[in-house]
């Protein structure tokens, strides 16, 4: 049995065979572990993590790109420990809290667009699936039976429940499950590595949403809604794209009453740049996904926002008109606590212009890195970065992922694709390590 005294610490050696034997890792083949061993953490302080052996890694990718602001933050912390003294939940149905008020409320101001209304679950495949319904239910309210599929972005990624699964397209979560999914059509992404020669990202971001409305034209009526990850299509390789196809797909959608789902789950709270993507396109979507950073990376938390004209469809005297989707942990008092602070620190630290002068201090520091011989592509959106190896090499990633431990850095590339997306605390003497590591990590590999 396991030491469960509070205090107790397992060594690294038995903390890694334990977790082998009893946890069933995500996104893992668990056999590799048997020749590559799990990096048991144990504690963590603003963008760095510490093994039990002592080591420190540098967090380049947020972990699972959730931490804003660091790892223990003060300010967070002592929120969530004032929480704690008062309620840590309370289910949502029949009840309301302060903290869930205050933040749906503050969610609300700052949102593109009139999104009033907060619907809150645990994750972000959960508020995918929210979105979908609520699209949907809401089409068959208003006596518009036929408008019961999806449209969504090539390479574009929303989550691995079967819904959310169904309007994502990339391939080795797909197909496995596909009998079991509801058939989706994927319209060519603006992503512009896939421009013509000479092509602007504009211009071919401006040739995709011309195919977006040639297929809307035939089957609008048959559409609920379009669902994108506006700006970086972070799980295929971080393909980054043009503020114009925001604008066009939102005046093409208006055209043909189509649903715009913006899937801002991994590019909220200022990672690319602005508080969310859809406001450099200044556009508000129909559905406002939030999940990751929404907490500060602290505690699983996500909500759909939507407009008063889809709440208004479903208030009424029948239950059965009502949204019956619940979730147990909606509106989590300790998650909510954890977000407010988290849109605290944004609105006393001006981060979003600190973030500024981080990007370019890592650009030039980055120049090297981007005529490198074995990288191509090296873009940049806001606090994310990204580039392709140029290698034949199968194994890249696991192999880069353990040459970055190395350099005490967290890197976990997507195929061939590095990328960072550090917490908005990193400093300038962190991001030069970043830099010169992962330059000895490509000399290396």
């Amino acid at each position: 049995m396991l030491n469960t005294h509070s205090g107790s610490t397992l060594g690294s050696s038995q903390l890694k065979l334990r977790s082998l034997e009893a946890v069933w890792h995500p996104c893992t083949q668990m056999k590799q572990h048997e020749v590559i061993p799990l990096v048991p953490i144990v504690r963590g302080k603003g963008v760095w993590l510490y093994d039990s052996d002592g080591r420190n890694y540098l967090d380049a990718i947020s972990s699972w790109w959730v931490n804003l602001f660091g790892h223990t933050n003060p300010s967070i912390n002592a929120a969530i420990c004032d929480q704690l003294e008062k309620i840590e939940h309370v289910m949502l149905a029949g009840f309301t809290h302060e903290p869930v008020v205050a933040l749906s409320e503050r969610l609300k101001e700052i949102a593109p667009g009139s999104l009033g209304h907060c619907f809150y679950a645990s994750d972000g495949a959960s508020a995918i699936e929210i979105a979908l319904k609520m699209s949907f239910h809401y089409w068959q309210l208003c006596g518009q039976s036929t408008k019961n599929n999806f449209v969504s972005l090539q390479n574009d990624y929303h989550g691995e429940t079967l819904g959310a699964l169904s309007v994502t397209d990339v391939a080795i979560f797909r197909e496995t499950y596909a009998p079991l999914l509801r058939q989706c059509t994927h319209v060519p992404t603006p992503d512009w590595r896939y421009a013509e020669k000479g092509e602007s990202s504009e211009n071919y971001a401006i040739r995709a949403a011309a195919l977006l409305e040639n297929y809307l034209e035939k089957h609008h009526a048959e559409i609920a809604a379009f669902i994108l990850e506006p700006l970086v299509q972070g799980a295929t390789g971080m393909g980054m794209y043009h503020p114009v196809y925001l604008k066009r797909a939102r005046e093409i959608c208006n055209r043909y009453r189509v649903h715009l789902i913006a899937d801002e789950i991994a590019v909220g709270f200022g990672r690319t740049g602005t508080m969310f993507a859809c406001n450099q396109a200044d556009i508000s979507p129909d559905f406002l996904c939030l999940s990751k950073g929404l907490s500060g990376g602290y505690l699983p938390l996500s909500v759909v926002m939507t407009t008063d004209e889809v709440f208004q469809a479903f208030y009424d005297d029948k239950t059965a008109r009502a949204f019956l989707h619940s979730h147990s942990h909606t509106g989590n008092a300790l998650a909510c606590r954890a977000a407010l602070a988290t849109l605290d620190i944004f609105e006393h630290d001006q981060v979003l212009d600190g973030n500024k002068i981080k990007a370019a201090y890592l650009n030039n520091i980055a120049l090297p890195l981007s005529m490198h011989s074995k990288v191509k592509n090296f873009r940049n959106c806001g606090m994310i970065w990204a580039f392709e190896a140029e290698t034949d090499d199968p194994d890249f990633a696991a192999k880069c992922f353990q040459a970055g431990l190395q350099q005490k850095l967290l890197l976990r590339p997507l195929g061939k694709t590095v990328y960072f997306m550090p917490p908005y605390v990193i400093n300038e003497q962190e991001m030069d390590l970043l830099i010169d590591g992962t330059l000895r990590v490509m000399d290396a590999l």
